[in-house]
């Protein structure tokens, strides 16, 4: 049984598709291809399932396991969701943001991409100092 179709077994458990993701940014082109599966699954996930890639988001801070892979965090599932929900969610960002260091720092990976004017003013104020490219 391949991941996905483990993935699928497990009843699609978000810890389980976290670990996929993170394997789906391994140097070794084997591992990158099994698990590719994962990146498209949060991509996707941003647009057509916002809660789930949130409840993603918290599951890597939760674990420090993820955080060799904040980066791709940061500029992938976390931009991708403000850019698209991004006033659904900017609320708890706020939030976590005043709560969790390591989260604000997150947010300075984050860049506008098709983020509001409101939206992306509000995630420039609530990460920590400048963001990750100096601006």
């Amino acid at each position: 049984m391949d991941s996905y179709d483990r993935y699928l077994a497990l009843g699609r458990p978000i810890d389980y598709l976290m670990e996929c993701w993170a394997r789906s940014w391994s140097p070794d082109p084997v591992e990158k291809e099994e698990y590719g599966w994962a990146y498209v699954e949060l991509l996707d996930g941003a647009l057509d399932d916002p809660e789930r890639v949130w409840q993603c988001i918290l599951c890597a801070l939760a674990n420090p396991v993820f955080s060799e892979h904040f980066p791709v965090l940061a500029a992938g599932p976390l931009e991708d969701l403000l850019s698209h929900h991004g006033p659904d969610f900017i609320d708890r960002v706020e939030a976590l943001a005043g709560q969790s260091s390591t989260f604000a720092s997150l947010l300075g990976g984050v860049w506008r991409f098709e983020m509001s004017d409101d939206v992306w003013a509000r995630v420039q104020k609530a990460r920590d100092g400048r963001g990750w490219d100096d601006t």
